[in-house]
């Protein structure tokens, strides 16, 4: 997924990496925290439990566009996803130890 922290612009720290869900599907976890659905809100979709803070939370797109609002700042990509992210969604396998976009 495409987990980027909007509490500070439009265009915050990003990351694409693994989460899991709850077992009702209505919280969602990743990196030690567990995020919910925000109602209504114009950049965010999801806030962190704890801190309140927001976040914009989504599949990763093919063609990279992941960012809500376009920006240049790079988004990091974890590394136990990082191979299936550059192979299998966004099809450029020559790109595989690249650790960012």
């Amino acid at each position: 997924m495409y987990v980027e922290c909007k509490s500070e612009s439009l265009s915050g720290p990003a990351r694409i990496g693994r989460v899991s869900f709850s077992k009702t599907g209505k919280t969602l976890y990743y990196a030690g925290k567990a995020f919910q659905s925000q109602k209504g809100g114009y950049k965010a979709n999801y806030f962190d439990l704890e801190t309140l803070e927001q976040y914009w939370i989504s599949g990763p797109r093919r063609d990279g566009a992941d960012r809500l609002y376009v920006s240049n700042l790079p988004v990091e990509i974890d590394e136990d996803v990082r191979v299936e992210y550059w192979t299998e969604i966004r099809r450029e396998p020559d790109k595989a130890r690249r650790e960012r976009t």
